[in-house]
């Protein structure tokens, strides 16, 4: 019986394309970097911002682009930021499991912009990049939730749109649930248990899978 949901934050709640982009441009065109486009940027978000500006600006320019997202990202979080559809109507309906958030957005960031949008209270646990010593697709902050509500893997699921987040899942040894709608296209998801198009499949997919 599934007991516990555990949640992507970016691409998988939230639609914060926009506003990533944005700081990752203000970031690294002082370094002499083109601007990318938004469709770019997203296509490389998942592994962190650390791995993503280390991967777009020469190792002299690391540092200096890294303040400046951290920065820019954290006054404007909020610019354009916001649940995807049916995230806050469906999260309403599942009050009978425990829920979690694990970004490898910083934990500061996460909760900064989960308060913004009204959606903490709906979790039991929220976990960012520097929450636990390895982020996604490491199991370890899988391991590190399931331990805090006392739930075995067994009756764990894990929903994100990227193959990062399958990865995680199969790595923890818990059913994992992809959705269609973020930044992953459906071909990098087929290693997903299940795949949903829209977040309130959600209901119907968890009650044929539990």
């Amino acid at each position: 019986m599934i007991k516990i949901l555990i949640f992507d934050l970016d691409g998988t709640l939230i639609d914060s394309a926009e506003d990533i982009a944005n700081a990752v441009n203000h970031a690294i065109v002082p370094a002499g970097m083109a601007p990318l486009s938004t469709e770019k940027i997203v296509s490389m978000v998942g592994h962190g911002i650390k791995t993503l500006i280390g991967g777009l600006v020469p190792p002299e320019h690391y540092e200096g682009s890294l303040k400046r997202f951290l920065e820019h990202y954290s006054e404007h979080i909020l610019d354009n930021t916001k649940p995807y559809p049916k995230v806050k109507e469906t999260l309403s309906k599942l009050g009978n499991y425990k829920k979690a958030v694990i970004s490898n957005k910083r934990e500061t960031l996460s909760k900064d912009v989960m308060n913004g949008l009204g959606l903490t209270g709906f979790f039991d646990v929220i976990l960012g990049a520097d929450s636990v010593s390895e982020r996604k697709p490491s199991p370890a902050p899988v391991l590190e939730v399931l331990k805090r509500v006392g739930i075995p893997k067994e009756s764990a699921v894990i929903i994100g749109d990227s193959d990062v987040d399958v990865q995680t899942g199969k790595a923890a040894g818990i059913k994992t649930i992809a959705v269609t709608y973020g930044y992953r296209s459906k071909e990098v998801l087929k290693e997903a248990d299940r795949m949903i198009d829209s977040f309130d499949e959600l209901l119907s997919v968890l009650k044929e899978i539990d």
